[in-house]
């Protein structure tokens, strides 16, 4: 599950969220109350964003420029539930960690997930009689069953949980993300393990799906020095379980692309070129009213920009890396969109939330 620190309005369970917050507030002289969102530009780079991007350059935008709010989801708030559940369940004896313990923790988790974003409550606002959030709740206790049919928690040690990671590569890009689980064997093998509540993509979109599992193997290289032996994409909306094992070329792949990507967005930040990119995604998104390609209008773009001369070649950038065009000069990778707009991109649009996959929803409920 991830979400990024690169915009507030991101998803919920943002890593760094806090100090992102604070950088991002300014509370005007001589009011009370009153908070000012203050734009600055782009630090760093997480999987989510990432796909942002690259399906969207004008919804990265939207998210970590402007950061425009988003309305919450049902799916992606039963994400962040279950996701906590799972965490939650972990610090209990290995010999209690049963179904029936983990469904009985749903209530409590639910109440705190209240408590930190009193917005999710306006879900059920319109549920006087308490039915859908009944049938709510109920969809998320089935996600945590079908969870122990796909592993055995008695059997698990994790080493990390809703762990957070950073790292600076080499060119200064700095990248982070939270991993759901960090497992490792007595041999010293790590294993990354991500936590899906929608369903396995089709083959053709597996790549697409282990694009965010990669960028986490990528980060924990970089830190530790060690290749993850193994990553592992639990799906529990179709009990499915995806496995890779990456080797190090696949890394500096995945790193070469992430620099590409990522002079695509120095490009458009400084030139304020943010190009729409109209698929099938569109439909989940909340920020269509400011999007041209509704005939909306976005806002005032609130950081200063450079002239760029003609033939310079910038807006060819940054719809490359939306389109999975060639992107950096000399690169020699292009940057995959990943199957973006077939409604099946790292559970994009599949009605999935808490992954930080989940771009295109415009709900995500913090990957990492």
């Amino acid at each position: 599950m991830e979400t990024s620190a690169e915009g507030v309005a991101g998803t919920a369970g943002d890593e760094g969220a806090a100090a992102e917050r604070a950088a991002a507030v300014t509370v005007e002289p001589g009011t009370v109350g009153v908070v000012e969102r203050v734009a600055i530009a782009p630090a760093s780079l997480s999987p989510s964003r990432a796909s942002d991007f690259m399906q969207c350059p004008l919804l990265y935008r939207f998210r970590v420029i402007d950061r425009l709010p988003e309305k919450p989801s049902e799916a992606a708030t039963r994400g962040t539930l279950v996701h906590s559940v799972l965490e939650r369940l972990f610090d209990a004896p290995a010999a209690e960690r049963t179904a029936p313990r983990a469904k009985s923790l749903i209530p409590g988790q639910w109440d705190r997930l209240r408590e930190s974003r009193p917005e999710v409550v306006e879900l059920f606002a319109d549920d006087p009689e308490g039915e859908r959030l009944a049938r709510w709740l109920g969809e998320a206790e089935r996600l945590v069953e079908r969870w122990f049919s796909l592993e055995d928690p008695t059997r698990l040690e994790p080493a990390e949980r809703e762990m957070f990671i950073e790292a600076e590569l080499d060119s200064g890009l700095k990248l982070r993300g939270i991993i759901d689980r960090v497992d490792v064997a007595p041999t010293g093998d790590v294993r990354i393990v991500d936590y899906k509540t929608g369903k396995a993509p089709r083959p053709e979109y597996a790549e697409g799906a282990l694009f965010q599992m990669k960028f986490y193997a990528l980060v924990v290289w970089r830190l530790k020095q060690v290749v993850p032996r193994r990553l592992q994409l639990v799906y529990l909306g179709s009990g499915d379980v995806v496995t890779y094992d990456p080797v190090i070329a696949d890394l500096e792949r995945v790193e070469r692309k992430l620099l590409a990507l990522w002079e695509a967005i120095r490009l458009a930040t400084e030139t304020g070129d943010w190009r729409p990119r109209p698929t099938k995604l569109c439909g989940w998104c909340d920020h269509q009213s400011v999007c041209p390609e509704f005939g909306g209008t976005p806002p005032p773009y609130p950081l200063p920009v450079r002239r760029v001369d003609e033939g310079a070649g910038v807006p060819g950038a940054v719809a490359g890396a939306a389109s999975g065009d060639e992107v950096g000069a000399g690169s020699g990778e292009g940057v995959e969109v990943a199957g973006a707009g077939s409604g099946e991109v790292m559970g994009a649009g599949s009605g999935e939330g808490a992954d930080v996959t989940e771009a295109g929803s415009g709900q995500g409920a913090g990957v990492a």
